[in-house]
C-alpha cells in the first residue's frame, strides 16, 4: 500500500486499486483480447473465484510502482507494437490518476488468440 501525505491528510492508495486500473486501461489497448494467469495456482483460483483483477502484479518500492501484466492478444497484429501501447498507456494512467511515480510496466504475452471471422 502506498501512502501520499498532504496538508489536509494521508493518501493510502492500494495494490488493488492500481491494478484495476492497469486493468482497464490494458482491456481499452488495441490488440488485446485478455489477460492471463500468471501460474497455473492463480488459473485455479480463477475457476473458484472471479477476480477482476487477474494478470496483474502490482509491486511497491517507498512511492515507486511496478507492474507486470500477462496478457493475451489478437493473432496477426505486431506484438512488439502491442505491448509497447500497453506499456506506455498504462504507466501514463497510473501517474496521472495516482500521481504515483512508475518505475517500469512489463508486458508478459501469454498467448494468441485468433477471433471468429463470422
Amino acid at each position: 500500500m502506498s501512502t501520499v501525505n498532504n496538508p489536509l491528510g494521508s493518501i493510502f492508495i492500494s495494490h488493488r486499486a492500481i491494478a484495476a486500473i492497469a486493468y482497464h486501461t490494458t482491456m481499452e489497448s488495441y490488440g488485446v483480447v485478455g489477460l492471463a494467469a500468471k501460474s497455473l495456482a492463480e488459473g485455479l483460483s480463477q475457476v473458484l473465484v472471479k477476480d477482476p483483477i487477474l494478470g496483474v502484479d502490482v509491486e511497491f518500492e517507498d512511492n515507486v510502482v511496478s507492474i507486470d501484466l500477462y496478457v493475451i492478444v489478437e493473432y496477426g497484429v505486431r506484438i512488439k507494437s502491442v505491448a509497447s501501447s500497453i506499456s506506455e498507456n498504462v504507466k501514463y494512467r497510473i501517474e496521472k490518476d495516482t500521481g504515483l511515480t512508475v518505475d517500469h510496466v512489463d508486458v508478459h504475452i501469454r498467448g494468441l488468440r485468433i477471433s471468429n471471422s463470422d
